[in-house]
């Protein structure tokens, strides 16, 4: 089973600690540094959305794409639920990327691109060179690879009202990804647990060969960013301009 079906519904109650407001304010942030206007965004890898209507909500017209439909059934759930103004949200996987127009900024949040093997990720880039704006910016992190290789072996579980999920971590050198194992017990209506499971893939990005492929498709003034949320936890937050 891909990632994010059997886990599309219990994904908010799990993710509850994320700090989606100090995402907001990173991008925020990098607007304001880099002067122009920047109105239409393009969330990539949304997930359920909530980043993608925070967005919205502080004004900026939003696209938010997705691989998973089972993530954007929930999102779509979600900004119906809120009133507010919906993003239009697109199932499109990272490297098959295909806008109607231009962008300001595109960012994306929570590792996301780790989950993109190499080559997708060259195109994933490349893509965005082109939906991108000239002077528009690119913002995203990655774990390290130093963080997902230390993550072989590990087994953690998270847990709320009604779901436990098991994560089993396995470092793939052929493959150069760290594999997660996910069981997941969610509470049916009569009263018994039902099992279900999928299988997450990270690829250990390194920093100067990411750099390599955005500076070859066209973006400059490529920096790794120290002030990104939760940077010291294993992650590098990339920021860079898409070129004339």
């Amino acid at each position: 089973m891909s990632a994010y079906e059997s886990l599309a519904p219990w994904y908010d109650e799990l993710t509850a600690d994320v700090p989606y407001e100090a995402y907001a304010g990173f991008y925020e942030r990098l607007f304001a540094e880099n002067g122009g206007e920047f109105k239409l965004l393009l969330d990539l890898c949304c997930g359920t959305g909530t980043l993608a209507l925070m967005m919205a909500g502080r004004g900026y017209d939003m696209i938010a794409a997705d691989a998973s439909g089972e993530m954007l059934m929930a999102a779509r759930e979600k900004a119906f639920a809120s009133g507010a103004a919906s993003p239009l949200f697109i199932c499109q996987r990272a490297g098959e990327l295909d806008l109607y127009g231009t962008v300001d900024a595109a960012y994306s949040s929570l590792d996301s691109l780790s989950y993109v093997p190499p080559e997708e990720l060259d195109e994933c880039f490349r893509r965005l060179r082109l939906f991108i704006r000239p002077g528009g910016l690119l913002a995203f992190d990655l774990r390290t690879p130093e963080f997902l290789r230390a993550m072989d072996g590990s087994v953690s579980v998270d847990e709320t009202d009604g779901v436990l999920c098991l994560w089993r971590g396995r470092f793939d050198g052929a493959l150069g990804a760290l594999r997660y194992g996910m069981d997941i017990f969610a509470l049916a209506e009569d009263g018994l647990y039902e099992r279900s499971g999928e299988e997450h893939v990270e690829y250990a990005h390194e920093p100067e060969a990411v750099r390599a492929m955005l500076e070859r498709h066209g973006f400059v003034n490529v920096a790794l960013r120290p002030d990104g949320p939760m940077a010291g936890e294993g992650r590098v937050h990339f920021v860079c301009e898409r070129g004339n």
